[in-house]
């Protein structure tokens, strides 16, 4: 069932379906990014998602997913393809940049939920690849 629950997030990350990813999360979810600050909760976490979809349009490719035995814990590694949409912030200007890079998740679980989302990529290559 974990292994479902982590790959039913990364399907509906796809799909651009940030209702259907908020619906695998625990309502004590919590998600940490790289070079970035914690966000505490289903609502931020929504939010975030909103602001991302606006700044990027991403698919993950070349996915593997993998469960620890006692079901509690998972990861997820991935090729991030994406188009860079509008200015995130104090990032390079967006003009429509493609960029292809690796990633991951690490992931917690309880009853069905997933309690924590850990995201890695290499945020220089990104830049690098946008610049």
């Amino acid at each position: 069932m974990s292994i479902d629950t982590i790959r039913n997030y990364y399907e509906a990350f796809n799909a651009g379906d940030i209702a259907g990813m908020v619906a695998c999360l625990s309502d004590d979810f919590v998600h940490d990014v790289n070079e970035g600050s914690r966000r505490d909760g289903k609502e931020a976490f929504g939010e975030f998602c909103a602001h991302m979809s606006e700044c990027y349009k991403e698919e993950l490719t070349d996915m593997v997913f993998f469960v620890s035995e006692d079901g509690t814990r998972g990861a997820a590694e991935f090729i991030v393809n994406g188009t860079y949409l509008k200015t995130d912030g104090d990032l390079p200007e967006a003009h429509g940049q493609t960029y292809r890079l690796p990633g991951g998740g690490f992931l917690s679980l309880k009853d069905g939920k997933i309690t924590r989302v850990t995201t890695y990529y290499n945020l220089n290559d990104w830049i690098a690849q946008v610049s």
